[in-house]
């Protein structure tokens, strides 16, 4: 089964403590700094549109690309209601097409550890670099393998609302580093009934060394990374970390 088909309807439900205000002020200061303040940002693995639709609003012409159909109709709900001019694409970000250049991208949410190949990863570093514009900046946050060992590790996850509930399995392989993620869904139909539906969640755990290296090798330049909760520097205990790479390759 694909990832997210019967996780959409209750992602936004059991994703509300994820800080997306806070990522999206983070994400317009750092895009700041490189006088990025309007034009055309695509994110890759928009989800349900939580950052695309609050950086719609922020003034930017956004993209939203997720290979998730599902998940896209969330989001286009959010556009209906918001009334904002993003365009959501059904595309996988290993193979994305866009009719121009984008100012910046972006990816928050960990979408980037379901590369599970360094080949996979350095595709998409390829395809930034080739739709970004001259000097544009791709910024995106990732977990650390601290997180898959010590956070996640061979934990299970439980909650349950109103509307429905959810068990997370979750599998690291230290070797491969894998994260396999078996989770079961009840969403509640009517009073008395809740349909059950399973997914598999497959992340990979990446160094910074290997990204720096895959995205050096598609033509990126690397600026930075940092602890995405702190901005400063990463640490071993760091759980998430933001990266910023630059184009390279063509003239403005």
């Amino acid at each position: 089964m694909e990832a997210y088909q019967s996780f959409a309807k209750l992602y936004d439900l059991f994703m509300d403590g994820v800080p997306y205000d806070a990522w999206c002020e983070q994400t317009q200061r750092l895009l700041r700094r490189f006088g990025i303040t309007e034009g055309i940002v695509a994110e890759l693995g928009c989800g349900t549109g939580n950052c695309t639709e609050r950086l719609a609003a922020a003034g930017f012409d956004m993209i939203g690309i997720d290979n998730a159909e599902e998940m896209l109709e969330e989001a286009m709900q959010k556009k209906l209601l918001s009334g904002s001019n993003s365009l959501y694409l059904c595309q996988d970000m290993r193979e994305f097409e866009l009719y121009g250049t984008c100012r910046a991208m972006i990816s928050r949410c960990d979408s980037m550890n379901y590369l599970c190949t360094a080949e996979d990863l350095r595709e998409v570093f390829r395809l930034v670099n080739n739709y970004l514009d001259p000097g544009g900046i791709f910024l995106f946050d990732m977990n650390t393998v601290y997180k898959y060992e010590h956070l996640l590790a061979d934990n299970i996850f439980a909650e349950t609302r109103e509307e429905g509930s959810f068990i997370w399995e979750n599998h690291y392989d230290g070797e491969t580093r894998e994260n396999i993620y078996d989770m079961t869904f009840y969403l509640r139909e009517t009073e008395a009934l809740f349909r059950r539906s399973e997914e598999t969640h497959v992340q990979r755990a990446y160094t910074l060394e290997e990204v720096r290296r895959e995205a050096e090798a598609a033509g990126l330049i690397f600026l930075e990374a940092m602890d995405a909760e702190t901005e400063g520097p990463l640490i071993e205990e760091s759980e998430r970390m933001l990266i910023l790479l630059r184009e390279h390759g063509k003239e403005a």
